[in-house]
């Protein structure tokens, strides 16, 4: 190897400055096509594919992400160099509820709303929105330094993807394993739509716990007999239709059976026993109000009681709330706990603190309301899903997650996929209002069809009308493996190998990829799951942009690089949670500038050595230089065992200290007197030069800018591009 006048204009006499550097080596292997695995250079047989975790369009990089994709990164990086036919699929997602929240809230500057718009004007401005807004998140994953083929770059709404997403639909129906029903769903009354379980967020609210007497019905009405309900949500007590009690608990088994009066109302309503109700909870005995609280619906249809909704979709009081109709819950609660107190029936209050269910996207509290829902059935879709874990097909890192994972399985109740928003994929259901009867829609029809169907309605002659209803998100994001995908790439690049998310999104998204994976392509998506820590703040909290916690990766990428941004998150990702101490980004910018002094130790004092071969390794002269190779052997062997086992952290600091103390402190400075010696400076240059390509090699993985950067400065001068992107070692 000849050494020739550096490409990307390095100069070694200044520090390391990596504004200078990194988008001209990104734009570097974006000319090579490397990120394309159909363009690697040489043979490569064993695939290594990685499906990247879909960021939201509504979002900008944040900790977690740059944690989640650098992780990733390594990975991808690491297999490539390994001589693996990588593949790392990107992507965003429609984040149906958060985008339509996002292009709301700017309607709502200008004085408007979507339903002045209407569904067409309104989707129209989303996909202005999204154009405008997009892809700021993908090229803030660009200067984390991000190696995904960006050429098989997927959004959730393009048509093919949206194609694939709405057969899906059609197939689990003609399964008979999706049927529309009638269940109490967490209601977000300002978004609009139902959300899922997994989709709430939870804050601790100072609160009350009001003891309510309710009357028991007697033959002889002598003396006053009453049962004490304790309660946080008195408003909720219009729709009562019985009080529950454990039939365990002995103050209240006798009471089974027998009859209450509702205060307030005068509804004769039964008491009935179940296991599920908590005796420790207040008295002991609950108010059952099925309409407006989940698992009182469950008791309810165990036991048959009716349910009566006092709360419409807005969040206000409807007409079964008599005299408190229209107003806010707040306002109904205060009123009723007076006059409940006027009357006689509030035993007592006490101060309650308890944790209230809020809408992810927009904080508004959660109602619990009956609505009409699109569900998919989860009983076999569930058993393949614990199946492909319990026969290793499928294997979670680290093993604990795995608890949670059939936890969650076992549990698992039906999965509501449908929402009421205008974004997302639209239901390919079609129906006409008027074969419903009024009040009544059990009896409406529907028609499941990717195309309009050309039949009329039956009564009124007109058209079908499509359904307003969308998808749940991660409906579609259950297909990301393979939706829109062409069909050579099904065949090429599924299933993929490895997937790394965080633990938040484990239920939501990696068990519904795995069961969807099974159903459509009849494999798993991948062989490993790895479920990375969370990034806290110092002092242990998760980060918040609303609360100001939140932290903003790219200005570290900005201020100091993003390889000293990527040493300091992977330095830390030790354990599952990480305290945030940005200290370890300084550690990482000294360490950037410690590689590159040694560079340019090494290449001062080895220009004149000529037809180098890169992989090629010198013998040992002295005992130094036996040292070094041995040491270099063993922290290669290390680092290549650290990452298959997903152990980042512990390979990075392997590979600093000996950089840093075995090859910089100790064989450097040996050098230096070797270099004076004639019969050792040309070996001790061939021992300099292939260590540090050794060690840039190990290195590109964590530090793929500054080790590339200083590879390009080392390149030959036959006219052949190489690339450290694609050196094996």
């Amino acid at each position: 190897m000849q050494f020739k006048t550096d490409k990307l204009d390095l100069d070694f006499e200044k520090p390391y400055d990596p504004k200078s550097i990194e988008q001209k080596v990104y734009n570097l292997w974006l000319e090579s096509k490397y990120f394309n695995p159909d363009a690697l250079p040489g043979r490569r047989i064993k695939k290594y594919i990685v499906y990247m975790p879909l960021p939201n369009v509504t979002g900008s990089l944040h900790m977690g992400h740059a944690l989640d994709n650098t992780i990733q990164d390594i990975l991808v990086r690491y297999f490539r160099m390994q001589g693996y036919k990588t593949l790392w699929l990107p992507g965003t997602d429609h984040a149906g509820i958060a985008t339509q929240y996002k292009v709301e809230k700017e309607l709502q500057k200008e004085g408007i709303s979507r339903f002045e718009l209407g569904r067409e004007k309104f989707i129209e401005k989303v996909w202005e929105w999204k154009e405008k807004y997009g892809n700021i998140i993908v090229e803030q994953l660009k200067q984390l330094g991000v190696s995904a083929d960006w050429s098989r770059f997927r959004f959730t709404m393009d048509e093919k993807y949206s194609e694939d997403v709405l057969k899906a639909f059609v197939h689990y129906y003609q399964k008979g394993w999706i049927y529309r029903g009638k269940r109490v769903v967490n209601w977000c009354p300002r978004c609009g739509t139902s959300l899922s379980d997994l989709e709430l967020e939870y804050k601790e609210e100072d609160s009350k716990l009001w003891y309510v007497k309710y009357p028991l019905k007697t033959k002889g009405g002598k003396g006053e007999e009453f049962i004490v309900v304790a309660t946080t949500r008195p408003e909720t007590m219009l729709g009562d239709t019985a009080v529950g009690v454990n039939p365990q608990d002995k103050r209240y088994k006798h009471l089974i059976g027998k009859i209450a009066i509702l205060p307030l109302v005068g509804r004769e309503i039964p008491i009935v026993g179940n296991r599920k109700i908590d005796k420790s909870f207040g008295s002991g005995a609950l108010k059952i109000t099925p309409a407006h609280d989940i698992l009182d619906f469950e008791i309810a249809q165990e036991n048959k009681l009716p349910l009566i909704q006092v709360i419409d979709e807005r969040g206000k009081m409807n007409k079964n709330a008599f005299k408190f109709a229209g107003l806010k819950v707040e306002e109904a609660r205060k009123l009723i706990v007076e006059e409940l107190k006027n009357k006689g029936y509030l035993l007592k209050e006490e101060d309650y603190k308890h944790n209230i269910s809020t809408c992810y996207r927009c904080g508004r509290n959660i109602e619990p309301i009956p609505s009409w829902q699109w569900f998919l059935k989860m009983d076999k879709l569930a058993k393949y899903a614990k199946k492909v874990v319990l026969s290793k097909q499928v294997k979670i890192y680290p093993k604990n997650f795995q608890k949670i994972y059939f936890n969650w399985l076992n549990n698992i109740k039906d999965w509501a996929i449908s929402r009421q928003i205008w974004w997302g994929h639209q239901l390919p259901v079609w129906y006409c209002e008027c074969e419903a009867k009024e009040n009544n829609k059990e009896n409406q029809i529907f028609i499941v069809s990717l195309k309009k169907p050309k039949k009329k309605c039956p009564v009124c002659k007109k058209p079908y009308e499509r359904s307003l209803e969308v998808l749940d998100t991660w409906f579609s994001s259950a297909l990301w493996p393979f939706a829109g995908l062409k069909l050579k790439d099904k065949k090429n690049y599924y299933p993929g190998t490895t997937l790394v998310t965080a633990r938040d999104i484990l239920n939501l998204w990696v068990v519904r990829m795995i069961f969807s994976g099974i159903e459509f392509m009849k494999k798993p998506p991948f062989q490993n799951v790895f479920i990375h820590g969370t990034v806290l703040t110092k002092d242990g909290k998760r980060m918040s942009k609303s609360l100001g916690t939140g932290i903003d990766p790219i200005n570290y990428i900005n201020d100091f690089g993003a390889d000293a941004t990527r040493f300091g998150i992977i330095w830390q990702a030790v354990s599952q949670d990480i305290r945030w101490d940005e200290t370890t980004i300084f550690a990482g910018k000294k360490f950037n500038n410690k590689i590159w002094n040694a560079a340019r130790f090494v290449k001062e004092n080895t220009k004149d050595v000529v037809n180098f071969k890169i992989n090629f390794q010198p013998k040992p002269q002295t005992k130094e230089d036996k040292v070094i190779l041995v040491e270099l052997k063993k922290v290669k062997k290390l680092t290549k065992n650290k990452i298959e086992d997903f152990k980042l952290a512990q390979a990075l600091r392997e590979l600093y200290y000996f950089f840093w103390h075995q090859f910089c402190d100790q064989y450097i400075e040996t050098s230096k007197k070797q270099l004076l010696d004639p019969r050792l400076k040309n070996n001790t240059k061939l021992i300099l030069l292939y260590v540090l390509f050794e060690l840039l090699k190990m290195l590109h993985p964590f530090l793929p800018f500054i080790t590339e950067a200083i590879f390009q400065s080392f390149v030959s001068e036959s006219g052949k591009k190489e690339y450290l992107l694609t050196q094996k070692w």
